[in-house]
């Protein structure tokens, strides 16, 4: 269980809301994870843009894995917590050119590319500071992800990577290119994807990509898989690990790669979002009829995803761990926002006002994206060994 009786008694005499991350899943996820890679030729890169809270990073680091980045604020965090450059991969359609000279002064193992237009930015500043990079072109598979619209990045209408048609045309351009250099291909699709049929779509797309990159004689030692790969928000304790197994194995079957080729894959939601837990406190228990509302002391400001695309998330009374009594609640937040809830028709114990409530499978997505709006202030951070 995520909550032992220990930490719950320690976790009920901290101010909230709080941030709770356990460390020791976090540090199990990550040996899963390599354990379930170890007999493919790839490298993982853990993707900070779902959590880049330091304490976490040092464990990414100490563990070997590379590091996705979508920012030199990223880049430059992933090195501070001791994350080689040459694991870096620096991604995102909308590099400023600051972000792209301080990746190539730090001299970061690559720059994936996602449209013909930064293809020559990218030459441009690399010739000016007298140097060559290494790119992966991100393509567009056209793949469809069947997770949210929102969270869907591998269809056509999507702004990111450069369209399959439009790759021969970014291919006559970069042979015209002397500062960057054609190491690989790069393809995410999108985010939570948790039918692992998706992930064979893609690779018999990279395969159709592969024999067209050979046709023209183009060899890449390196192909980008990106990362998608989902958790269970629905039963955390049961499913505290994803299917490393699976996905991997996937990868291994159906993707016609060569000898040379190694692959990459940029995880984060899958390492990250189980060990962590957004902890708030019930301000007022509402009734509006024969509704009950729950008012918590942390609403979107702390953890937009439910209002951002409705996304569900687990939600506990550790106050009454063992109150066997349930009620239906739809839990909110305290910000003037009618979005602004957790879930609706939640299933609790008999809660009052003071009681503590765990918002499950946060540690992905949520303090990364907190703001201050009201002037609510932020969340507090604890560690599991540090309470």
């Amino acid at each position: 269980m995520f909550f032992s009786e220990k930490i719950i008694s320690k976790l009920l005499k901290l101010p909230t809301p709080f941030y709770y991350y356990d460390v020791d899943i976090f540090e199990m996820t990550i040996k899963k994870v390599i354990e379930a890679s170890k007999n493919i030729n790839g490298k993982i890169h853990y993707a900070l843009k779902a959590n880049h809270q330091n304490r976490l990073l040092g464990i990414v680091a100490k563990s070997g894995l590379g590091a996705d980045c979508v920012s030199g604020g990223e880049i430059q965090k992933a090195l501070e917590n001791g994350i080689s450059a040459e694991s870096i991969v620096f991604a995102g359609v909308g590099k400023t050119d600051a972000e792209i000279e301080y990746a190539i002064k730090n001299k970061v193992f690559c720059l994936n590319v996602e449209s013909i237009e930064e293809l020559m930015v990218i030459d441009s500043i690399a010739q000016k500071m007298n140097d060559k990079v290494s790119i992966a072109l991100r393509i567009n598979p056209n793949v469809d992800a069947y997770t949210h619209k929102f969270i869907t990045t591998g269809l056509e209408e999507n702004k990111f990577g450069i369209n399959a048609s439009d790759l021969k045309d970014a291919l006559e351009k970069l042979s015209n290119l002397k500062n960057v250099e054609l190491i690989g291909i790069h393809f995410h699709i999108g985010s939570q994807i948790t039918d692992l049929s998706v992930f064979k779509n893609l690779c018999l797309k990279i395969n159709e990509i592969l024999r067209f990159l050979e046709e023209r004689r183009i060899e890449v030692n390196h192909i980008n898989v990106g990362g998608g790969l989902g958790i269970n928000y629905m039963y955390p304790d049961e499913h505290l690990f994803p299917d490393f197994e699976g996905y991997f194995n996937v990868f291994e079957k159906f993707l016609e790669r060569r000898p040379n080729q190694q692959l990459h894959f940029e995880l984060g939601r899958a390492l990250v979002a189980q060990c962590g837990a957004l902890i708030c406190k019930v301000i007022f228990h509402k009734t509006s009829g024969k509704k009950h509302f729950l008012i918590l002391d942390s609403g979107m400001n702390h953890l937009i995803r439910p209002a951002l695309y409705e996304a569900y998330h687990k939600m506990e009374n550790i106050s009454k761990y063992n109150e066997l009594n349930v009620m239906l609640y739809d839990v909110c937040g305290p910000i003037c926002e009618t979005t602004d809830y957790f879930g609706k028709n939640v299933l609790l114990p008999e809660t009052q006002r003071g009681d503590y409530i765990a918002v499950r499978s946060a540690g992905a997505y949520g303090e990364v994206m907190a703001s201050n709006y009201n002037l609510r202030g932020y969340p507090s951070v604890y560690f599991s060994d540090e309470i």
